[in-house]
């Protein structure tokens, strides 16, 4: 059984579509899954659904089951600024990880989703970087842009998740593109990151 922790280089990097996605592949292929948000914010005024509901759909979990209730914040900004500007009581990382619950038996894959990019708040005491030390994960799912800059955002997120096993995913990742074959390339070859480009193939090495 593996415990994943997915996190991102930036904010609306694409944690949450490549998570669904993944979970997804792994459920089409016979493995059962679970998918966790402790803490969510987000715009109220937009129609779309939060990522608590993305993941659900994508595990067949309710929305609550993936993130507490409690632990909705409609104000678009990190989690505990969130909080406090809607007057929120104040919660820790450690208040978040005992929130979260998985499923008996465990499943296959547990995914754990953090918020925004690897150094963002994701409690008044710590931030993605403290959740992921609180819960020791198998692998970290670190996902990034695969276009300019990238190999400098990888290079800053991993090295604050150098305890950990760290599997890079380039979102809208374009072979054809010589730019983003050069910045795979580099990542893999010089840096010696373990690169990703493709949705089965995480899904395969998540399992593997």
């Amino acid at each position: 059984m593996t415990l994943v922790v997915c996190t991102g280089t930036a904010t609306e990097i694409g944690k949450t579509w490549v998570g669904a996605a993944v979970l997804s592949t792994l459920a089409r292929n016979g493995h059962s899954v679970a998918a966790r948000k402790p803490v969510q914010s987000f715009d109220p005024g937009e129609t779309g659904p939060t990522d608590a509901d993305v993941l659900a759909t994508a595990t067949g979990e309710h929305p609550h089951d993936v993130c507490p209730a409690h632990r909705w914040y409609p104000a678009a900004m990190a989690p505990p600024m969130a909080a406090a500007v809607l007057e929120r009581s104040v919660f820790t990382v450690a208040d978040l990880v005992s929130e979260v619950r998985w499923p008996a038996p465990e499943p296959d894959v547990r995914w754990l989703e953090t918020i925004g990019g690897v150094r963002s708040p994701i409690a008044f005491d710590g931030d993605c970087v403290a959740i992921t030390a609180a819960v020791t994960p198998d692998v970290v799912v670190l996902v990034a842009d695969a276009s300019l800059g990238t190999i400098n955002s990888v290079r800053l997120s991993a090295s604050a998740l150098a305890p950990w096993p760290v599997l890079v995913y380039l979102n809208h990742y374009d072979g054809d593109d010589e730019l983003h074959a050069l910045n795979r390339a580099w990542l893999a070859d010089t840096d010696g990151f373990e690169v990703l480009t493709t949705i089965d193939a995480l899904a395969a090495r998540l399992v593997k």
